[in-house]
């Protein structure tokens, strides 16, 4: 009967150590690392049998979170621990210093375990997020309450700025322009807890009189030739005779008067105008011709006894020397003068050399050109319309006449 009841106990016993399964267990004590299996559960049975012990302030982290010692860690296929020794913290504050022990996780966990309530004003260095890796030195300045006075309300603020001048800009209330504030934004925050901002406007009343702009031109080789773009719009100046009136919180509190002084110079529009000369060819009237500016001209004709005026008076001669007929052009005066000799084709007409200048062009127009016939020929009745000219290469040198006159 004995032997049946030692063999069931010798069984119970196996099942009950079948039951409890033993894992690895990992316990981190700075730089020490102790490895072991146990089927124990209990925190505080794993440091036990690892002979590790906590001290004052000291925490076991699991996953990295503080855990009670006397409560079981969940079911898992082994456990790995983190002991977090306590560190001093140096605490500075304005009433003095203090030296705390910590295990906590950062600075803002150690303050607050330590009592201490933080506000988002306050002023912590290094922040509450810095990880607390050894000893360090917390300079901690909390806020205080003011009650703010400003347009009409009083708004209270919570700050630890070092003066009222910051303690209002980081509350949203910064004093702008001419502002002004009791105590002076350079003092520091008031004992009494209250501070007056006062609304400094100076407004003004313009009697405003324009300015006119110049226009003028410049040269731009991203342009091509004959070609023109808006550099620099005009802008009109301005002239101003001006009252101005200071108030304070909504209280007139002085009037000036000022002379008309110019606020704005007027701003010149420029006009570009292209300087770059692109070579091309064209086939015209069935001749392959190569050209370097081409102009819209309105044409009128000539001969030597048809331009004269007088009858039987005949003029041979040219402004150039050369013979006065086919082949010979005029143009007003100033064009003479820039294009004198420049080879030319014109359709209908042919090759040309601008050599003579003439009064017949129509008035006000630059734009102009006088096609030489002989006496006699009746093409010279053909004309008086609009024509396309090209001006032959090799280009006029030295002054093609970028702007022309």
């Amino acid at each position: 009967m004995h032997r049946f009841f030692w063999l069931g106990m010798l069984l119970f016993l196996l099942s009950a150590c079948q039951g409890r399964t033993t894992v690895p267990v990992t316990i981190r004590d700075g730089s020490q690392t102790y490895r072991f299996t146990s089927a124990e559960r209990i925190p505080a049975e794993l440091l036990a049998d690892a002979k590790l012990k906590l001290a004052d302030h000291d925490r076991l982290l699991y996953f990295g979170a503080s855990i009670p010692l006397n409560q079981p860690l969940p079911e898992a296929n082994g456990y790995a621990l983190q002991i977090r020794r306590a560190v001093p913290l140096t605490l500075i504050q304005p009433t003095g210093q203090q030296i705390l022990q910590t295990s906590a996780l950062n600075v803002g966990q150690a303050l607050a375990e330590a009592g201490i309530t933080l506000y988002t004003a306050d002023r912590l260095e290094p922040p509450a997020g810095t990880p607390i890796d050894g000893a360090l030195t917390i300079k901690f300045t909390p806020s205080q309450l003011e009650t703010v006075s400003v347009d009409g309300k009083s708004i209270v603020i919570r700050s630890a700025a070092a003066t009222v001048g910051q303690a209002l800009a980081e509350a949203g209330i910064p004093l702008e322009g001419l502002d002004t504030s009791q105590p002076a934004e350079s003092e520091p925050l008031p004992a009494n807890g209250h501070i007056r901002v006062i609304r400094v406007v100076e407004t003004v009343t313009l009697t405003q009189r324009s300015l006119p702009f110049n226009t003028t031109t410049q040269l731009s080789a991203e342009l091509e030739l004959d070609q023109q773009s808006l550099l620099q719009g005009g802008v009109p100046g301005l002239a101003v005779s001006r009252v101005r009136v200071r108030s304070e919180d909504g209280v007139e509190v002085s009037r000036q008067v000022e002379p008309e002084s110019m606020v704005r110079p007027p701003q010149d529009r420029i006009i570009g105008y292209g300087t770059h000369i692109v070579i091309r060819t064209a086939v015209v009237d069935g001749q392959t011709i190569t050209y370097w500016r081409v102009l819209q001209l309105y044409a009128t004709a000539y001969s030597p006894c048809t331009s004269a005026g007088i009858p039987g008076k005949c003029y041979t001669g040219t402004s150039s020397g050369k013979p006065a007929g086919k082949g010979i052009v005029g143009m007003v005066y100033s064009w003479y003068l820039l294009f004198g000799g420049q080879p030319l084709y014109i359709p209908g007409y042919g090759q040309a050399t601008v050599g003579d200048t003439g009064g017949g062009a129509p008035a006000g127009n630059h734009y102009w050109v006088d096609l030489g016939y002989s006496d006699g020929d009746p093409n010279i009745y053909s004309w008086g319309r609009w024509v396309t000219v090209y001006f032959l290469t090799p280009v006029q040198e030295p002054n093609p006449g970028y702007i022309l006159p």
